[in-house]
């Protein structure tokens, strides 16, 4: 089968490889049916993740048929279309039992977490996947959505809501700024407008994303290279910062932006995947009563968004810029690694 292989930091080919084969009878083969990108990926080739290994599939979002399923699993069966959940969950471990399935301890030797797809073990950046522990880390497609809408599910709406939105303690009347109104920071502006609050503020440098932030939810925005993004942040507060300050970027410089816009007994949500460290000013931050959390998607709400997108509360189309062929996989990537340029926010890639 063809795969998207990772090669080192910078290199990665779309080759011939081996197709998966069952290795445990809780496994089941997926043949793809769509699959697309993420920004977590671009971490990984620029060595950002270095557990990832030269030769690795990439890939942790994805929806496809069943097309073979090991002995012990008995609810899911061939033919069955399903959403690939980007964290795998054995269900029975001391951390699933948490509902914390981003640490399942598993069985499969990658102990501590559940995001092992394109990291630990081959992911669906090809044209078949296996997916361990499935009867536990799959969902149905329902037969009234498409399955490039279903991709939308597998990490980003998921992770704005979970590591964004519900970490962030958004509650009714509050003020939501996101940093970054790229793919997850608008996955957490579509969801955070389910809790209530009284304005959402899309923040990035490109006035571009800021607008189109809009149509996801957003009921204001800021060009972070304004001279006065603080003030105008501040001013629609009441002066004192946001109650809610999400990251959802990954470096330093908008680390420090959520920090200097989150009033005390504020939340900082932290989405972005971090390769490099940053300041945390500790020495005036302990008297501000500020949250800060932190994480990876445990995916445990992926079953409540699916209800809510099936309802069509939440339109995944509006994520979609690009749709490419799944073997026009490096065209792909050079579209979505140039997304200031192309304009790109989901690229969708279709067997």
């Amino acid at each position: 089968m063809k795969a998207l292989v990772y090669h080192g930091p910078g290199n990665k080919s779309w080759d011939d490889v081996p197709e998966p084969r069952i290795q445990a009878p809780t496994d089941v083969i997926v043949k793809i049916d769509a699959t697309t990108i993420c920004g977590t990926d671009l971490h990984i080739l620029k060595g950002d993740v270095p557990a990832v290994t030269p030769g690795r599939i990439l890939g942790h979002e994805g929806v496809g048929t069943i097309t073979e399923v090991g002995a012990a699993v008995t609810t899911l069966s061939v033919g069955d279309q399903v959403i690939i959940s980007c964290i795998s969950a054995c269900g029975k471990c001391a951390y699933c039992k948490q509902g914390v399935f981003s640490h399942c301890l598993g069985d499969e030797g990658t102990s501590g977490i559940g995001w092992i797809f394109g990291h630990l073990i081959d992911g669906t950046q090809a044209e078949y996947v296996r997916v361990p522990y499935a009867e536990t880390s799959v969902y149905r497609l329902p037969d009234t959505m498409r399955p490039e809408q279903g991709v939308v599910l597998s990490d980003i709406l998921p992770t704005g809501h979970e590591i964004g939105v519900r970490y962030g303690a958004v509650k009714p009347g509050d003020v939501v700024a996101v940093i970054g109104a790229g793919p997850v920071g608008l996955a957490a502006i579509a969801t955070a407008g389910l809790y209530g609050p009284s304005r959402v503020i899309a923040v990035d440098v490109d006035a571009g994303r800021v607008e189109q932030a809009r149509r996801f939810g957003a009921t204001d925005g800021v060009v972070s290279s304004d001279d006065d993004w603080r003030e105008q942040i501040l001013a629609m507060t009441d002066g004192l910062g946001v109650d809610v300050a999400i990251e959802a970027v990954g470096v330093p410089q908008t680390w420090n932006m959520c920090l200097d816009i989150v009033r005390p007994a504020g939340h900082v949500a932290n989405v972005g995947v971090h390769g490099t460290g940053v300041d945390l000013p500790l020495q005036d931050l302990w008297i501000t009563n500020v949250t800060m959390t932190m994480g990876l998607v445990n995916t445990d709400t992926l079953g409540t968004l699916l209800k809510m997108v099936a309802q069509r509360k939440i339109d995944p189309d509006v994520f979609i810029s690009h749709r490419f062929a799944l073997h026009d996989m490096m065209d792909a990537y050079d579209v979505f690694e140039r997304a200031a340029e192309t304009k790109a926010l989901k690229v969708v890639l279709t067997a």
